[in-house]
């Protein structure tokens, strides 16, 4: 049972991973078509910073998404390296995350005033 189970949540986990991938893919595909657009199009309500904001909120997204991921593939009966593993893994993925959404929020805050 336990096999079955440790498959299932291997096969979501790999599910997910995709969908991160997506959403990554995603954002760099609207941040390229944005940019472009701005660039020929000298559109003002358009800048860097808000096309970086569009762009890290996927980034965010993703890495919430792959941070699922990690948990869901160690779930099932984790040994200590893999609960090791996930700690780095589930660390550095939540600061990536954190420095992110302050970078965002800053800049939305200068982009207001």
């Amino acid at each position: 049972m336990e096999v079955i189970i440790r498959n299932i949540a291997h096969f979501i986990s790999s599910v997910i991973e995709v969908i991160a991938i997506i959403v990554i893919s995603i954002g760099v595909l609207r941040l390229i078509i944005t940019y472009i657009d701005t660039f020929f199009h000298h559109k003002q309500h358009h800048n860097n910073a808000m096309i970086r904001i569009k762009f890290g909120s996927s980034l965010t997204l993703a890495l919430e998404l792959l941070l699922a991921a990690d948990i869901l593939a160690t779930a099932v009966a984790p040994t200590w390296d893999d609960i090791g593993k996930l700690a780095a893994i589930a660390t550095i993925r939540t600061g990536l995350n954190f420095f992110l959404e302050k970078e965002m929020a800053n800049m939305e805050k200068r982009i207001k005033h």
